[in-house]
């Protein structure tokens, strides 16, 4: 993973990724009249964002419940370390099922965030986590409902205020 430099918001930065949020289909001249500012400003300013890595993408947020992925579950991984994390992460990144891992502090190695379409199938993708002989022990948490949404908005206006 690439580190990520450490880049100052501004108000206009913050009401920027606020609206291109909120209306992901707006166009840069429709940005500029809403925040008051002339074109260049925007798309310079969109640029930067997106050179400094603080705008990640521009692709659709996909729902996996709305294509039948509804349940949600975390999975703590102990790997072998002789294994190591590069081989373990090349495994995972194989299942479709794992939208994300993070390698963590603690008495486990890797935090996973994956989906299934049910409880059953949520079995089958944890059985094809662990058919790796790298990963020693998994322990799975179904999550019940979603009650904050992954955001960052909230945390950009944070940033450009103070």
């Amino acid at each position: 993973m690439n580190a990520v430099q450490t880049v100052q918001l501004d108000d206009l930065d913050a009401r920027l990724l606020t609206l291109l949020a909120e209306e992901p289909r707006i166009g840069v001249l429709e940005c500029s009249r809403r925040l008051g500012v002339a074109r260049g400003t925007v798309q310079a300013r969109l640029d930067k964002l997106v050179d400094r890595g603080v705008i990640a993408g521009f692709g659709p947020d996909v729902s996996p419940a709305a294509i039948g992925f509804g349940v949600t579950s975390f999975v703590t991984l102990e790997i072998s370390q002789r294994h190591g994390h590069d081989q373990v992460t090349r495994h995972l990144a194989a299942i479709p099922e794992v939208l994300e891992a993070h390698t963590i502090t603690g008495s486990s190695d890797l935090l996973c965030r994956i989906v299934a379409r049910s409880n059953t199938d949520l079995q089958r993708v944890i059985d094809q986590i662990v058919s790796y002989e790298g990963i020693r022990r998994a322990s799975t948490i179904i999550a019940l409902a979603e009650q904050i949404p992954y955001r960052v908005l909230p945390l950009a206006r944070s940033a450009a205020t103070g």
